[in-house]
Order: structure tokens, then C-alpha cells, then sequence
């Protein structure tokens, strides 16, 4: 059994343009689902600790139309998160970085985040993140100063597919940001689109990829304790 920890945002509010945004209920529980299914166990951790903000419009009917995740959501399930600045990152085999465009602002540029990622990513353990989640994955750094994502094959939430209400509120284009120093593919013509830009880094693009994307690092993370376990057979 693999053990992961999704980070979530704790949220973040603009009142003057009565903006709230967070994490992205389905880019949670659907790798939660695939993950849990495969036997693997998942921590969930955000900056500020406890229950972390979601992004209200995921649990709207437009994009949640038969009430699954809200009612996922209402039972609890992400009430309680660690402060990712008491994270032990050795604890776990991979991380997964929960989409929604409260990622942008409060994950993106957040140190002790960016060192987590790193511990995982040095210790062979697998870096992945969905839709928006990659926008802490564009500033991280690894110990000798280059782009963790540099020159790699990389997906996540395109500038054509982003809303026209937060035209001007977003930070940043994380397609325009990650294209500055990785093969960023948006996977054209694909329902579905997730990439490994190396054996250990799986980007997976928008909510509607997430099942397949919870699916793909379940996979390979039974595929690695295989592996472990017929070298320790051997």
C-alpha cells in the first residue's frame, strides 16, 4: 500500500469582485476514488491546516450534476487537513496536487510546499498534479537551482478552456507560465489528457481528466511496489 498526500488550497477571496475560489471538488475525489479503490492510502494537507475552502462552483449543479461530490464534501471527507508546513514528506510515495484556481494563489509560491515536492521528487517518489495544480510545480526548484519541471512534457488547464469571469483576476496563465520552461501539451482533441513527463512526473489536465489521472497514478504506484517487492524476493 502506497501512501499519498494530496495538497489542497485553503482557499482565497476577492470581495471586490465577489470572487471565491479553492480547490475543485471532482479533482479530489475522483483520484481519491481510484486511489482508495487500488489499496492505496491518501493524507490530505493544505497551507493553513484544518478545513480548507473549496471552490463553491464545483459543487454547483452545472458541474456537479447528480450532487456526488457535494455530497462527499458534506460527509467530511476534506475537513481535516494537515498544515503542509507540518508535513514529514518522507512519509509518503507520492504527492498529488489538487486542481481548482485557489492553487494559483495560496500553493503556487509557497516555500515550505515547494520543499515537500522537492523531498518527494529526490526520494524517488512520484510529483503529479491536475488541472491547476501544477502552478506550485512551475516555481519549484530543485537543490542545484533548475526548474523542477525543465524540458519536461508537461499538461495542465489551458488558456482557452479558463472562464471568461476571471479574466483579470487570476495571478498569472499557467499554461503561459509552464510553456516558459516545459513541452507544455494541451492535448488536443483528447476528452481525457494526462502525460508523464518522466517516470516520476504525471500532470493530468482538467477536471474532466481526473478519474483517468487518479487511475494512471494508482497504477503506477501498485506497478512500483511490484517492482519492490520481487527485488526484495529476489
Amino acid at each position: 500500500m502506497a501512501k499519498v498526500l494530496a495538497v489542497l488550497s485553503s482557499g482565497y477571496s476577492n470581495e471586490e469582485h465577489n470572487y471565491v475560489t479553492g480547490w475543485w471538488a471532482e479533482e479530489l475525489f475522483e483520484p481519491l476514488s481510484e486511489l482508495e479503490k487500488a489499496g492505496h492510502s491518501v493524507g490530505l494537507a493544505s497551507i493553513d491546516g484544518g478545513k480548507p475552502v473549496v471552490d463553491p462552483l464545483s459543487l454547483d449543479k452545472a458541474y456537479d450534476p447528480e450532487g456526488k461530490y457535494k455530497k462527499l464534501y458534506d460527509s467530511g471527507i476534506a475537513d481535516k487537513t494537515t498544515p503542509v508546513v507540518d508535513v514529514r514528506a518522507s512519509d509518503y510515495d507520492a504527492i498529488m496536487i489538487v486542481g481548482g484556481h485557489g492553487a494559483m494563489f495560496d500553493l503556487a509560491h509557497d516555500e515550505n510546499l515547494h520543499a515537500v515536492i522537492n523531498v518527494v521528487h529526490e526520494t524517488d517518489g512520484i510529483v503529479s498534479a491536475v488541472c491547476h495544480g501544477p502552478a506550485p510545480l512551475v516555481f519549484t526548484k530543485t537543490k542545484d537551482g533548475k526548474p523542477l519541471l525543465q524540458g519536461l512534457k508537461v499538461t495542465g488547464y489551458p488558456n482557452d478552456m479558463e472562464p471568461e469571469e476571471v479574466d483579470g483576476l487570476l495571478p498569472f496563465s499557467l499554461e503561459d507560465e509552464m510553456a516558459k520552461i516545459a513541452q507544455y501539451d494541451k492535448g488536443d482533441g483528447q476528452d481525457e489528457y494526462f502525460v508523464w513527463g518522466s517516470d516520476r512526473l504525471l500532470t493530468g489536465r482538467d477536471p474532466g481528466s481526473s478519474r483517468a489521472f487518479g487511475r494512471e497514478l494508482a497504477k503506477k504506484l501498485t506497478e512500483l511496489e511490484e517492482h519492490q517487492l520481487d527485488k526484495h524476493l529476489d
